[in-house]
């Protein structure tokens, strides 16, 4: 064992220098030696990804190889396979669908021999780079007797398959039964965890004057975009929001001082201080969350001053809103609008507006002063009772 633990440091100090994105990326998995595994495989524990290889498997590869399948596995997690392939119904079709879109992007000379392509189906013509789903879709339609006796194979728990032809074709046969119990919740925290390890990983390789490998730069680049807002937030704040502003100097070279020659002058730019509450209660799920920061997003981007309270039936976290910084959830209780009433209430002088994202679904509060917008999830229904202004967001 501690030799195997040598090679494969070794492994993966080769692997950041030839393929930096990836060699960072290897270092956020816990990595483990199973003989119960067969060959190599990428699993979730919790809400972390863990990489298990087989001692014995590991053992009989050659140092290229080694390289090419800690790629191959730790591009099924980059790639979501994980997550976003686990509604697929045939999960051993899944297997070869995924490992056909992945070899592609691996040296052929750093990968076992026999390993799955492109070419294991000839009379199929599939054409190259077209994604998971594109060759689950044509396998399941397909009729071919190398893929039945594959299938058959994997399903005996077998890890090489001796095609019509005379030719042998190895076999990945990933353990779905974890995946499978995810709930909606620890798949969406999972998968925001991973979005933002490639996001940490690809700034690292950047920084370091590396670049993004070519299959990973699409996913990147949809990890980084932030939808359209749905709502006209910087016209709105503009009539809404109150007089409590807080004013800002900065010194400007472009202007001099009219007091003091030769100095800069002051530049004064002035601030709204919008308080803005986000329903934590179990009632609003992560996706109406998700809805919400992301509407969040471009309300900071107003260039105002935001604040962000959180509430479920008690205020669980109050803090100014950071972009680009990890947002926790606090609370996930039952609902209540008052305890936000109350804190706007106390702080009303120093702030301009309050901004509600709920789900709407609490009885309304009392004593509500000032500017109170109310922000309704797409989901939600209108609850016209509620004190102020009130608003849905549209898919």
């Amino acid at each position: 064992m501690t030799n195997n633990q040598e090679t494969l440091a070794r492994a993966v100090k080769e692997l950041m220098y030839t393929e930096p994105f990836y060699g960072l990326l290897i270092l956020s998995l816990n990595k483990k030696w199973d003989e119960r595994v067969k060959t190599a495989c990428v699993g979730v524990s919790g809400i972390n990804f863990d990489l298990s290889i087989s001692p014995t498997f590991w053992e009989g590869l050659s140092a290229a190889q080694r390289k090419g399948v800690l790629k191959h596995e730790l591009m099924h997690m980059a790639l979501f396979h994980l997550t976003d392939y686990r509604h697929l119904t045939d999960h051993r079709i899944a297997n070869i669908a995924m490992d056909i879109e992945i070899n592609q992007y691996i040296d052929p000379t750093w990968l076992p021999e026999g390993h799955m392509n492109l070419g294991t189906f000839p009379e199929l013509k599939l054409l190259p780079n077209q994604g998971t789903k594109y060759y689950y879709d044509k396998l399941k339609e397909a009729k071919s007797e190398a893929l039945d006796k594959i299938i058959e194979a994997i399903k005996n728990g077998e890890t090489e398959c001796e095609l019509p032809d005379g030719s042998t074709v190895l076999l990945s046969n990933h353990d779905w039964e974890e995946i499978d119990k995810l709930d909606e919740g620890t798949e969406r925290v999972i998968k925001d965890q991973l979005g933002g390890i490639l996001k940490r990983t690809a700034e690292a390789v950047e920084k370091a004057r590396g670049t993004v490998p070519g299959e990973m730069v699409d996913v990147i680049k949809a990890l980084n975009e932030v939808p359209e807002p749905k709502f006209d937030w910087k016209g709105y704040i503009r009539r809404f929001a109150g007089k409590s502003i807080k004013v800002f100097t900065k010194k400007s070279r472009r202007k001099l001082s009219k007091r003091y020659e030769d100095n800069p002058g002051l530049k004064i730019k002035q601030k709204k201080h919008i308080l803005v509450a986000i329903d934590t209660s179990g009632s609003v799920n992560n996706a109406e969350l998700k809805e919400f920061l992301q509407e969040i997003h471009h309300l900071q981007k107003t260039g105002n001053e935001v604040t962000v309270i959180q509430c479920d039936t008690a205020i669980s976290h109050v803090g100014t809103y950071k972009p680009g910084e990890d947002f926790k959830i606090h609370g996930r209780g039952g609902t209540s609008f008052q305890p936000v009433i109350d804190y706007f209430n106390e702080h009303f002088n120093k702030l301009s507006c309050l901004i509600y994202f709920t789900d709407g679904e609490a009885p309304s509060p009392i004593n509500a002063k000032g500017n109170i917008l109310w922000v309704l999830s797409n989901r939600s229904h209108m609850n016209s009772s509620l004190p102020g202004a009130v608003i849905k967001l549209e898919l």
